[in-house]
């Protein structure tokens, strides 16, 4: 049984490796990365992806709403200007080295089996796997939606920590640059939630960590102040609102925590534009 387990083990071991070979054997020398032991791989690899997947999505999508289609979506006198978004790519890629020890960590726990991961869909079935991602999503957004209501209601929390992201409380302040521009600790308890997941309900190690990376292009997507009006989701709509408020629309990808803890306010004429 014990070498059973190991084997089983042993196919997250293997995929991290060949995430590991994809990245770092495409971008770098191996002299530089392949004496490094398997958790730093692993770590160098987390940190190269996310800030290649922040840095491309907040170019390209700023690129298409500023210029491409300029005052289209966003007029001009809103569009939020060069040195604002340096310095929100600044504080993001300070802390994008501490973000990556997040995914970094929960992937050594997987490996180690102290979660609840399971490496391939067919070994619980379609039907039940989707079963199983449903309850994760729904246990990630409400963790993180109460992480993100305590950031504000506990106050040295938010003085020394969520504080940093508020900042940028107004259309022209706000880019997709912003999604990832948060004190590091802060930017690592709202993604704690995808991790205390795993050791709750059993989840698919590849689309966690697919979940994990989409976050980067999730929270460029709700700092545009688009409103693309598309229910239940929180789109940029609610978050702009959630921006000058500070009291309503907490949530993540969706509007139904704030619904059902009272804290929802719905986009109106708040400077956003709705698509």
């Amino acid at each position: 049984m014990e070498d059973q387990g190991s084997t089983y083990l042993r196919l997250f071991v293997d995929e991290t490796t060949l995430y590991n070979r994809i990245v770092l054997g495409s971008l770098l020398p191996s002299g530089i990365w392949d004496p490094l032991p398997h958790f730093f791989q692993t770590w160098l690899r987390n940190f190269i992806g996310g800030s290649l997947v922040y840095l491309l999505s907040g170019f390209l999508w700023c690129f298409y709403i500023y210029y491409w289609k300029r005052n289209v979506y966003v007029p001009n006198d809103a569009i939020p200007s060069n040195k604002a978004m340096l310095l929100q790519i600044s504080v993001a890629m300070k802390a994008m080295p501490w973000y990556s020890a997040l995914p970094t960590l929960s992937e050594y726990m997987v490996e180690n089996g102290w979660t609840k991961c399971f490496s391939r869909i067919s070994d619980v079935g379609w039907l039940v796997y989707l079963l199983y991602l449903v309850i994760y999503l729904v246990m990630v957004e409400f963790g993180i939606y109460w992480m993100h209501r305590e950031l504000h209601d506990i106050k040295p929390l938010y003085k020394y920590l969520h504080a940093t992201h508020h900042i940028y409380n107004k259309q022209n302040t706000l880019s997709p640059f912003a999604g990832l521009a948060f004190h590091p600790l802060d930017g690592i308890l709202q993604a704690v939630p995808h991790v205390v997941a795993l050791f709750l309900v059993p989840t698919h190690f590849t689309s966690h960590i697919a979940l994990l990376f989409l976050e980067a292009i999730w929270t460029a997507n709700i700092h545009d102040c688009i409103n693309a009006n598309l229910w239940p989701v929180m789109g940029a709509g609610y978050h702009t609102i959630h921006h000058t408020t500070y009291r309503h629309n907490y949530g993540h990808y969706t509007v139904w925590m704030d619904w059902l803890f009272g804290t929802l306010r719905d986009p109106i004429d708040d400077g956003c534009k709705a698509m």
